[in-house]
């Protein structure tokens, strides 16, 4: 049988080419559970697998999507059965295995998520792996002595997928969140999400290279990396945790000790694509109740595989305002 794909191939030394070709089901990798796939979202690292990141996928052709939800097709474990509704985040998923731009995955039962009650295929996506990495985000603050009292929680690169979702979780557990943005016009935006207050990501750039800064906030989301991150560290509370997961603001983190001896800051990394499966299932039921988000569609567009192009290009300027919801059955 054949499925529909956004394939990208890609030659040595030349740039790499996408477009939506018929693929047979007979070259699907090796793995327990084959689904078909109604739903993906677009996330800055299917952006560079889409564009032939060598850091991200190794080999090509290659179908991208770190995020796919469906009916299982087949099954050779009890766990799943035809029809079940299923989610797939992270792990290889879209990354060297082939992944959820694709009309049919095939993938280890492992990395295979129930759709919890309470989500709906289209919702499971609209969060996808930015939702699951600002749940894991907040968990780990939780984890960590964030409290209600403990000051304003700040969350960088919030107008992005994760930060959008990131400030929607935390304001719905009453945190006062302030949300930064080098965007003028998504103020009003995040306003609407929850944010309490909104500031301009220029203030959270010291280049004074002062090792501590006045003390502001309870706790750190970020979600941008880089120079960021380091004024978020030197400027949170003393024994307040920041948890990161953002590179778009450079991988470099050029910082001291200082904040971790003389105030004792916890930086927190988030690594959802290999979270271990009780917490994730924990996780994902906790976005579908008491964590999930108010009115997902504000955060949401949605488009097809035809338009997966453009909006990669707009993804890596930046240009994305939440999530993007790539629909296979448009």
């Amino acid at each position: 049988m054949t499925y529909k794909a956004y394939e990208v191939t890609k030659r040595e030394g030349e740039k790499a080419l996408a477009s939506i070709v018929e693929r047979s089901t007979d070259d699907l990798p090796p793995g327990e559970v084959t689904i078909d796939v109604k739903y993906s979202s677009l996330n800055y690292k299917d952006a560079l697998s889409a564009t032939g990141s060598p850091g991200v996928t190794k080999n090509y052709p290659h179908v991208p999507g770190i995020d796919a939800a469906g009916a299982v097709r087949e099954s050779s474990v009890d766990t799943f059965k035809p029809g079940d509704e299923v989610l797939v985040t992270g792990y290889d998923l879209g990354v060297n295995t082939s992944g959820g731009y694709g009309c049919c995955i095939r993938v280890p039962s492992e990395w295979v998520v129930p759709l919890p009650d309470g989500l709906t295929l289209r919702e499971s996506m609209i969060l996808g792996t930015a939702g699951f990495t600002a749940a894991l985000g907040v968990h780990l603050l939780l984890l960590n002595g964030m409290t209600k009292d403990g000051g304003e929680v700040v969350v960088t690169g919030a107008s992005g997928g994760v930060g959008s979702l990131a400030v929607m979780i935390l304001s719905k557990l009453g945190y006062h969140v302030t949300a930064a943005t080098g965007k003028k016009e998504a103020h009003i935006y995040l306003r609407d999400l929850g944010a309490r207050d909104v500031i301009n990501r220029g203030e959270l750039d010291d280049v004074s290279g002062r090792p501590l800064l006045r003390g502001r906030w309870g706790a750190g989301f970020d979600a941008v990396g880089g120079n960021t991150l380091a004024t978020v560290l030197k400027s949170t509370h003393q024994g307040a945790p920041v948890a990161a997961c953002g590179v778009v603001g450079g991988p470099d983190l050029a910082t001291t000790v200082f904040p971790f001896i003389l105030r004792g800051v916890k930086l927190l990394g988030i690594d959802s694509a290999l979270c271990k499966r009780p917490l994730r299932l924990e996780l994902w039921e906790r976005l579908a109740g008491a964590w999930k988000p108010d009115s997902l569609d504000a955060v949401c567009t949605e488009i097809g595989l035809e338009q997966l192009t453009e909006y990669v290009g707009k993804i890596l300027k930046g240009q994305i305002r939440g999530r993007t919801l790539v629909s296979l059955e448009i």
